[in-house]
């Protein structure tokens, strides 16, 4: 390892899905080797790798950690006890579980209403307290890619099944109003590398009335579109309140999910920290920010600048 050529750890998983796979690792890793960088994709859970071989560990796509979310929280102790990780272990650990959203409205970002059941009674008076909507959401506060999320009508029984299946599981069911904006496919996802504004996609509409996912993934391919400046202002001010929150540096990449409805104004569905795709794929001249950011990092071997 040296100053000039960093050896960068891409951490991944082994295990995608057929219609999920990874796209931006191939891309950051061949943008590092043409910065001269030693780089390479590493299994989060190959226990046979040393993590202190690398000068950095940049956490990528384990998108497999909501089913070993255990074994993920023991990797990011050692991982971070044995190299510089990013994005850091303290807001990654934080943004695992999404009642972060309550830190974040707390600091004044209006996010969607939402009611934290770890109860079935608890889910059952906030599925009752939403019984004047058309619809309804519940899904996990620890989850990706939508798993065991579902919209039901607001009388459907199998909303509380829903709830009472998470919070069986020892999780904690998130009970909220249909956003009719984000039913309707208006989602739209800004992203920052260094907390800079990069680019921002519109997804598509994901779920289904009645518990599924619409195909199982998103309706189209996720698709480049402008971001308003209050957008990418909002989107700037989530950073700074992350930051407030959680002590922590600029995060090198954030995916900031937003919907802006008539009910509540522009909202915060998501701030994913921790593994969200870039779509490098479909926005190919990120690749170059990404990278350059990766390769500053790790010649840097101190900790990021905090959040301004």
């Amino acid at each position: 390892m040296t100053a000039s050529a960093p050896f960068i750890g891409i951490v991944v998983t082994d295990a995608y899905a057929d219609e999920d796979p990874d796209y931006d690792t191939p891309l950051l890793v061949d943008a590092l080797h043409a910065r001269g960088a030693a780089a390479r994709p590493l299994v989060w859970h190959d226990d046979d790798i040393d993590l202190a071989d690398f000068d950095l560990l940049v956490v990528r796509s384990p998108w497999d950690y909501p089913e070993r979310l255990t074994e993920f929280r023991a990797w990011l102790d050692r991982a971070e006890r044995a190299a510089r990780v990013v994005n850091a272990p303290a807001v990654m650990r934080w943004n695992l579980d999404k009642r972060y959203l309550a830190d974040l409205e707390r600091s004044g970002i209006r996010t969607v209403p939402t009611t934290y059941a770890s109860t079935l009674p608890d889910a059952a008076t906030a599925l009752h307290a939403l019984a004047a909507h058309d619809r309804v959401v519940v899904k996990p506060a620890v989850s990706a890619g939508a798993r065991d999320t579902g919209l039901f009508e607001a009388s459907d029984p199998r909303a509380l099944d829903l709830a009472a299946r998470i919070i069986d599981a020892g999780g904690v069911a998130m009970v909220q109003p249909e956003i009719a904006e984000l039913t309707a496919g208006h989602e739209k996802a800004l992203y920052a590398i260094d907390g800079v504004f990069t680019h921002a996609i519109a997804k598509g509409a994901l779920l289904e009335t009645g518990g599924g996912l619409r195909g199982g993934v998103y309706v189209e391919n996720p698709v480049l579109v402008d971001a308003t400046d209050a957008e990418q202002a909002f989107a700037a001010a989530v950073l700074r309140a992350v930051g407030e929150i959680t002590g922590t540096p600029t995060p090198l990449y954030a995916r900031i999910d937003t919907v802006d409805s008539a009910a509540h104004g522009l909202c915060l569905l998501e701030v994913e920290l921790v593994e969200p795709a870039l779509n490098l794929h479909v926005a190919g001249h990120v690749t170059d920010a990404v990278a350059d950011a990766v390769l500053a990092a790790a010649l840097q071997g101190g900790p990021l600048s905090p959040v301004s």
